[in-house]
């Protein structure tokens, strides 16, 4: 059975394609909750209308499944809260603040 901790680790490889950002330092997992061998995410994307949202999805999906332990993988999207820049790691708001990131 994974930790959270080994969860969001994982889905540090699982990039917005557009941005070229992991979705974790983007700040769209809200909560991993796991329960023996059954893992779910909440996350956001950037937008509601993102065109490649199921993309992330099965890729953040296929990402957990290959944890050791892990039997199931769910992610849900969640529009609650709207995602803003603010829910960014510091290190990508260091970033936006000096002018390498839109």
């Amino acid at each position: 059975m994974p930790t959270k901790e080994e969860v969001m680790k994982a889905l540090e490889v699982v990039k917005d394609p557009e941005l070229r950002i992991n979705v974790v330092d983007l700040g769209l997992v809200y909560n991993v909750n796991i329960d023996g061998g059954k893992v779910e995410v909440d996350m956001t994307l950037t937008t509601p209308a993102c065109p490649i949202g199921p993309m992330i999805v099965s890729q953040a999906e296929a990402v957990l499944r290959r944890l050791p332990g892990v039997e199931e993988a769910r992610v849900n999207l969640v529009w609650d809260p709207p995602w803003t820049p603010d829910m960014m790691s510091e290190r990508l708001k260091k970033a936006r603040a000096m002018g390498l990131l839109p």
